[in-house]
């Protein structure tokens, strides 16, 4: 890999370029590599695991500010969100102003589930953090935010994702 101090980071070459293009590709591979495998089994997948891991991050959330989190259409969200709670996976529940609001939260099933995935893709991070060190982290921290497009970037404080709702 190239040394850090002999890339002058205003001019990157094409190669580097492509590298972290790549670099992407195969980090998110093998970071949902694990929990794909899990879901599989249990007839559930990628769409399935997103939704489990955000109504997990933020009890309460509405459908609304879920569609705005995944960007997907209300068709494919119905469809994912139906199953989940069929199977308990995910509880549904009437705003307490809005009575046409659903508010979702992880049943029993679900936060186990919810765990079980996250745990395996903490040690993953958790173990890359540690080899990279702390300046890397933050610089890698940096990146990530600079690949979200702006307004996303609002919910991530200095330290860490906002506790705000979302």
């Amino acid at each position: 890999m190239t040394d850090v101090k002999t890339v002058n980071p205003l001019f990157l070459r094409e190669e580097e370029l492509r590298q972290g293009i790549e670099l992407l590709f195969f980090a998110y591979r093998d970071f949902t590599g694990e929990p794909d495998g899990l879901l599989a089994g249990m007839e559930l997948g990628r769409a399935h695991h997103r939704v489990i891991y955000f109504v997990g991050r933020h009890p309460g959330i509405t459908v609304s500010e879920l569609l705005g989190i995944l960007r997907i259409t209300k068709q494919s969200l119905s469809r994912v969100l139906g199953q989940l709670v069929a199977e308990g996976y995910v509880a549904q529940r009437p705003g307490e102003r809005d009575r046409r609001q659903r508010l979702l939260e992880l049943g029993p099933k679900g936060i186990e589930l919810e765990r079980l995935l996250t745990e395996r893709q903490r040690a993953r991070i958790a173990g890359a953090y540690r080899e990279a060190g702390a300046e890397a982290v933050e610089g890698f921290r940096k990146v990530m935010l600079g690949l979200i497009d702006e307004p996303d970037r609002t919910r991530f404080s200095p330290r860490g994702p906002s506790r705000r709702a979302p």
